[in-house]
């Protein structure tokens, strides 16, 4: 490994999210970090901050917090009826519909992933995931028909979505298109709190939503957040490594916890909205570090769509800091991009 082992500390702070583990500890001359957590879009949040800052200071932040994650949920959620994400998917008609600067903005860096990655990543790909069983609706244990994947794949394509910022709006050019933000709402929330805590004046801290990270500043001087990466096993969690993270956010995606069997061959939860299938290739997990949460985030499900080869080839090309985890028949191997190498870890 290139990673160093969490040594035992005298205070340590565990949170298992998704595909993710942070660690947060101090020394006892430092003042312990002030968090609080809560629950947001369907999963729970985490934000650690190390500033010393009165703590009724700190208070008065949480109710902003909890009432901006509210309003991203309420605009973005694909289970909340009066959402504009619902509303725009329940209507039929292919004319400009009106949404929030915020949808539109997020929207737009969706539809500007899936241009680089030549549509790998796709937030139209939801009937897919549905017909695979690994939507809302009751899990299969057996493959849809061939037949069933090409009719879904008439309503899938991120080419059929239109979107501006000024006056803010979508467009679909077919009537059944929907659309999910799943795979980069989380990380765009990452990043609006963090924006939020820096108004406030707080330069170290972490914010962790679902699993993807923004780590800010420093937990301690000289000492950076470090925050581990999970184990692709199926059957129990361990840290597969640490990263020592500053001024960086951090997404994992994987394959290896949500699948099912059938007659010995196992199906991914990761769809390649080109194909309609599940991936098939070695690639267990992906980490990606950038500057901003929601990129990073749908980055990480973009390469895992590529896998190993494909998706190197990619991260190289653009300058994109990643992990690999890979799949051997004795267990797992690590490839880093050469951005990656370069971060200090």
């Amino acid at each position: 490994m290139k990673f160093r082992r969490i040594r035992v500390a005298l205070f340590v702070f565990f949170v298992v999210l998704g595909s993710l583990l942070l660690w947060v500890r101090h020394t006892p001359e430092h003042v312990p970090p002030s968090v609080f957590a809560g629950l947001t879009m369907g999963t729970t949040f985490s934000i650690t901050v190390a500033d010393t800052t009165p703590s009724s200071r700190l208070d008065s932040v949480k109710p902003e917090v909890f009432a901006l994650l509210d309003s991203i949920n309420q605009k973005m959620s694909t289970y909340i009826t009066t959402s504009e994400i619902t509303r725009f998917n329940n209507q039929h008609e292919t004319a400009w519909f009106t949404v929030s600067p915020e949808t539109a903005e997020v929207v737009a860096e969706a539809q500007a992933i899936s241009r680089l990655t030549e549509g790998r990543f796709d937030i139209t790909v939801g009937p897919l995931v549905d017909l695979w069983g690994f939507g809302p609706d009751p899990r299969r244990s057996s493959a849809p028909l061939t037949e069933e994947i090409t009719q879904r794949l008439q309503s899938v394509g991120f080419s059929h979505l239109d979107v501006r910022l000024t006056p803010p709006a979508l467009r679909k050019d077919i009537p059944s298109l929907r659309i999910d933000l799943s795979a980069i709402a989380k990380g765009y929330a990452v990043d609006q709190v963090g924006r939020l805590l820096l108004s406030h004046g707080y330069h170290n801290f972490i914010v962790e939503i679902g699993g993807e990270i923004l780590a800010k500043g420093e937990k301690a001087p000289d000492s950076p957040w470090r925050i581990g990466i999970e184990s692709p096993l199926t059957d129990r969690r361990e840290v597969e490594g640490v990263l020592s993270v500053h001024d960086m956010a951090m997404a994992t995606s994987g394959d290896y916890r949500n699948y099912f069997e059938e007659k010995g061959k196992r199906y991914s939860h990761t769809i390649d909205p080109k194909t309609g299938y599940p991936i098939t290739h070695t690639l267990a997990a992906v980490t990606v570090l950038d500057k901003h949460c929601s990129r990073a985030d749908a980055l990480a499900t973009s390469l895992m769509v590529m896998g190993p080869e494909l998706g190197m080839a990619f991260c190289q090309e653009h300058q994109i800091a990643a992990l690999f985890l890979i799949k051997t028949p004795s267990g797992f191997t690590e490839q880093t991009t050469q951005v990656f190498d370069t971060l200090p870890h």
